[in-house]
């Protein structure tokens, strides 16, 4: 059937749903048994090739069919589906002659009786497109849904693509430009499908710079490999990636299915990117060109406070870079960075309220200028530490303020911690910090520290001799406890 720029307003009907309507009477007399039919039209005329748009079945009662098989030819010349020939008021039954066309051209020929009007079989054809589109749209709600849902998982990207490959039932893959695969989902294609997949994403996302002359790719791109229907479509963003599909069958919703993946996909994988982006880039070229960090500080709001947010994901499975981005823009910030199974993400302004996020185990660190962010890092990590091991989502670094300890003067109570503290290395100071702050637990701190919980016995018991103190009473728990609180950042 010729090609409709615009497709198709409702899935086309297959001519068996048509025939099982057992009120009409209608019959298969000639030609295959499959066709599928967009529309009906009724025409009594000699040649009606001019009037046809493809894929309708025809209704007639032949007042002027002189030349079957001409007739039949330039029917399926315009790509008719099926003709309906009406018995009575013109022929007593259908002619021969055109039984004979139908089946020698490969058209479907229904026979339609007397008492069956041709507005009973357009009707009965638009009541099976109504109901049809709505069974689509049902289906496309239903996946709409569902991807929607995926998106908002803690691996998005992989979680949409898993969920396209269930709702097309087909092979899915995000490409880059070169066909290389970053996530891929459905049943592996056969060697000859996955190149064809792979040049399909050349031909949308090239990945090189568009000259003067050259016209601009494609948004998708299709294909078939034996019987496999292929698809690429381009994402947004700039990162020359490309959604690459193969499945069995076309389906009329597959196109809107795969549209939204599209839009998801690309937001999910694009940078995302806030006004002081401009100043951001140049705050990290200038760093990267040997500037000190107080240089660039107002080129990234010096006044303005930072917070820093250490996560790992909570089923201790590795995160990748676009994990870490969609954590980043989950948590509005586009400033993250993967350091091997730890997230860090730079948040611009005070993030008091931070939420928890499915999937991830976050430690946020208190507010600190851009001169303090070092110490906000460390805030994060011990804060990360700590939710980790007391198993909770979230863990905000709370600084140690008011209460008594605010009516010593800081620089006695730094005097009096420095020196208390001075027989301990930092890796020492640490693991007692860490073990006080969760009372005492050895199982806890190891979690918190990742280290092996003998070896946090071995250093509370190196931290026992070397301040030589009883770390069992209580009171010498509390002045320690002091005196680590004051010198820990912020």
């Amino acid at each position: 059937m010729p090609d409709s720029p615009a497709g198709p307003p409702t899935p086309p009907i297959p001519l068996a749903e048509l025939l099982g309507r057992e009120e009409l009477g209608l019959r298969r007399i000639a030609g295959p048994g499959h066709a599928d039919l967009l529309w009906v039209h009724t025409s009594e005329m000699a040649d009606p090739y001019p009037y046809l748009l493809g894929g309708e079945l025809l209704l007639t009662a032949g007042v002027q069919l002189t030349d079957p098989d001409t007739y039949v030819a330039r029917l399926v010349q315009a790509g008719a589906a099926a003709l309906g020939f009406g018995v009575a008021p013109v022929y007593d039954t259908v002619p021969a002659a055109l039984v004979e066309a139908c089946d020698r051209h490969g058209l479907p020929l229904l026979e339609v009786p007397p008492e069956t009007r041709f507005t009973a079989v357009a009707r009965a054809v638009w009541r099976l497109m109504a109901e049809a589109r709505h069974r689509e749209l049902r289906r496309v709600t239903r996946a709409q849904q569902a991807l929607a849902t995926a998106a908002a998982r803690p691996d998005p990207v992989p979680a949409v693509l898993r969920q396209l490959a269930v709702q097309l039932e087909g092979r899915v893959a995000l490409l880059t430009a070169d066909g290389g695969v970053l996530h891929a989902a459905g049943g592996r294609p056969a060697p000859d499908v996955q190149t064809a997949l792979a040049r399909l994403a050349r031909v949308v996302a090239p990945g090189t710079t568009a000259s003067p002359g050259r016209k601009p790719s494609p948004a998708s791109a299709t294909d078939t490999r034996g019987g496999t229907h292929l698809f690429a479509y381009a994402l947004g963003g700039g990162q020359g990636l490309a959604l690459a599909l193969a499945t069995p069958r076309r389906d009329f919703g597959d196109h809107t299915v795969a549209g939204i993946a599209v839009v998801l996909l690309s937001l999910l994988t694009a940078p995302h990117q806030g006004a002081d982006a401009a100043g951001r880039s140049a705050a990290l070229v200038r760093l990267l060109l040997g500037a000190a960090p107080q240089d660039v500080a107002p080129l990234l709001g010096d006044g303005d406070p930072w917070t820093v947010v250490h996560a790992r994901r909570a089923d201790g499975t590795p995160a990748g870079p676009l994990n870490a981005g969609a954590l980043g823009a989950a948590l509005g910030s586009a400033l993250s960075d993967v350091d091997r199974e730890t997230v860090r993400i730079l948040l611009p302004g005070r993030h008091d309220a931070v939420t928890p996020q499915p999937g991830w185990t976050l430690g946020v660190s208190g507010p600190a200028l851009v001169s303090a962010l070092p110490d906000a890092d460390t805030q994060a990590s011990r804060a990360l530490g700590h939710a980790e091991a007391t198993r909770t989502p979230l863990t905000t670094h709370r600084p140690g303020t008011g209460g008594l300890a605010a009516l010593i003067p800081p620089d006695r109570a730094e005097a009096h911690a420095r020196a208390l503290l001075a027989p301990l290395t930092d890796p020492l100071a640490e693991t007692l910090r860490c073990w006080l702050g969760l009372h005492g637990s050895w199982d806890r701190t190891a979690v918190a520290l990742k280290v092996h919980r003998n070896t946090v016995r071995q250093r509370i018991a190196r931290c026992g001799a070397l301040l030589d103190a009883d770390l069992d009473d209580m009171d010498v728990r509390t002045e320690l406890w002091f005196a680590l609180r004051e010198r820990e950042p912020g």
